[in-house]
């Protein structure tokens, strides 16, 4: 049966064109679609998608513990300076091991764990489960998981029953013409999890229809929220803990991390 050229956008619901065909799991022969207007890429039904699952969390993501720590304190930051209600509890959706609802715990953020997926191992007792009420959360945060939804209006949609305002990190397409997954190195195919994947315009889309307001760093991390702020809390909360990172490497530390070297090895191994 041969491929249909367009179909339409998961998210705005208009057309979407094919734009390449790429290797999944490095065996099958899939599609990718650009939305004409909100530019969200998606790819053909991911069929593959149990067999992309068989670990829920791939060993190959090396940076699950450095990026839950540093998102931590992130977030800490921003809800510590800016207009979010300390004393309330929070969500983390989607949130894997349970590691960086154990770290806000840590800081003394109310945070619990939702995930259908993958099991609590860090976060036991402070579950989603474990406790009656399941909406009207302060915050929910989700992290490197709006690239894996299915139909991502559906997801989101339960994301606002938790809470209304929902803080997530995507990266963001750059500003290119795209030929192939060599374009951008996000669309990782070997793994064949990404298949949904992002511009600021489809985020500003997303604002839009649920009239929310979006601040965004322009990058990987994205807030869509009811408050309203004078300073980007996402840019200010991110350069403090830059800058806090850095002075701490200068003075204490000189070691430049491995996880890209090591990353590198392992695709080199696996896949050549």
């Amino acid at each position: 049966m041969s491929k249909i050229k367009e179909c339409n956008c998961k998210i705005c619901n208009n057309k979407s064109e094919f734009i390449f065909e790429a290797k999944i799991l490095n065996k099958y022969n899939v599609y990718y679609y650009q939305c004409s207007v909100c530019e969200f890429i998606q790819t053909e039904e991911p069929y593959w998608i149990s067999e992309a699952y068989e670990s829920t969390i791939t060993g190959f993501d090396i940076g699950y513990v450095s990026r839950n720590i540093q998102l931590a304190e992130i977030v800490n930051r921003m809800l510590s300076f800016f207009d979010f209600n300390s004393k309330a509890s929070y969500i983390d959706y989607g949130g894997g091991y349970g590691l960086f609802v154990r770290k806000m715990r840590d800081n003394g953020f109310d945070f619990y764990r939702q995930d259908i997926y993958c099991d609590n191992i860090f976060a036991k007792e402070f579950d989603i489960s474990d406790i009656q009420t399941k909406s009207n959360f302060e915050l929910l945060t989700t992290f490197e998981v709006f690239e894996h939804l299915v139909n991502p209006i559906e997801e989101i949609e339960k994301m606002l029953k938790y809470s209304t305002s929902i803080l997530f990190s995507t990266e963001l397409q750059p500003k290119i013409k795209f030929n192939s997954t060599k374009d951008w190195r996000y669309f990782v195919p070997e793994f064949g999890q990404h298949i949904s994947l992002y511009s600021y315009k489809t985020l500003e889309y997303l604002a839009k229809k649920y009239n929310l307001n979006l601040y965004s760093n322009n990058k990987n991390l994205h807030l869509l929220t009811p408050k309203k702020f004078i300073i980007n809390p996402i840019n200010f909360s991110y350069w403090i803990q830059t800058f806090i990172d850095v002075l701490f490497s200068r003075h204490f530390n000189n070691k430049k991390s491995l996880i890209n070297t090591d990353l590198t090895k392992l695709n080199k191994k696996f896949f050549g």
